[in-house]
């Protein structure tokens, strides 16, 4: 028993090192927590948020949880329905882009945007046929990120979403992000993005915005220039596939897997920060 109590541990402190904690700590919400039958104290909040953790990492079920982590499936369910309402997943990866803002980590020369489809496997909200799996359905990632390959913004959307109805809104979600020197920054100097974005209105609004669009033009820019920068954002999209609850979409609820997407993108982040 001690072992396999070291073994959790060790899991644990992977999962959630101290210096993870510390950032995350100071932004959980505070609920009125119930105590359960037999006065039972309340779950620990870190205890919870690693538990999160591991299904998002693990891909396992909500009822596959393992009891070594100290928190009973409900307790564990609950408070991540509670934490999403409260808009915990984006302010955590707000304030890890601050941290990397404020050492310079970001590469606001240029961003690139791409979407990929995940199948739903029982619907919900923004879900729709999918073009790339037969129609069934499905979901779309979308993402944003800067230079180095850093998630800045992600959204889903339905599966039959065309890609480019999703550049605006993640431009949109930027977050102002701290600087090393001078103010906050939510705006990348250039912005790349393959022929799916290829529209006229949407390089005219992102040059209204201050963002020079480098969007590939059909019939006219090759696949090997295009490759120049895509290589960057589809290794995001490798990372936040690692994720494997991101793999294929279990969660009805539109919100509990954006959730799940936003903190893949702030725990992807923090390991930049943490190297």
């Amino acid at each position: 028993m001690a072992c396999s109590g070291v073994v959790v541990d060790r899991l644990s402190q992977r999962l959630v090192p101290d210096e993870l904690w510390e950032l995350v700590a100071p932004l959980i919400p505070q609920f009125q927590q119930r105590r359960q039958g037999g006065g039972t104290a309340p779950a620990d909040d870190r205890a919870v948020f690693t538990a999160i953790v591991y299904v998002l990492t693990s891909g396992c079920a909500w009822r596959d949880l393992p009891p070594s982590f100290g928190v009973t499936v409900p307790t564990a369910h609950r408070r991540f329905q509670q934490w999403t309402e409260a808009g915990l997943w984006r302010t955590l990866h707000q304030a890890v882009l601050d941290e990397l803002g404020a050492q310079g980590e970001i590469e606001w020369t240029r961003a690139v945007v791409d979407a990929a489809t995940v199948r739903a496997k029982k619907g919900g909200h923004m879900t729709g046929p999918s073009p790339v799996d037969r129609g069934k359905a499905g979901s779309k990632i979308h993402l944003l990120a800067d230079q180095a390959g850093l998630p800045l913004a992600v959204a889903i959307s339905a599966a039959n979403t065309h890609d480019s109805h999703g550049l605006k809104p993640l431009v949109k979600a930027i977050p102002k992000i701290r600087s090393r020197r001078g103010p906050r920054r939510g705006k990348p100097s250039k912005l790349h993005a393959d022929k799916g974005y290829d529209y006229d209105q949407l390089r005219c609004w992102l040059r209204q915005q201050g963002i020079t669009p480098r969007i590939a033009r059909k019939g006219i820019d090759s696949s090997e220039r295009l490759g120049r920068y895509r290589w960057m954002v589809e290794r995001s999209l490798a990372w936040l596939s690692g994720y494997r609850r991101l793999t294929t979409r279990y969660e009805r609820r539109a919100d509990l897997f954006s959730a799940f997407l936003t903190l893949a993108a702030a725990l992807t982040c923090y390991k930049k920060l943490a190297t």
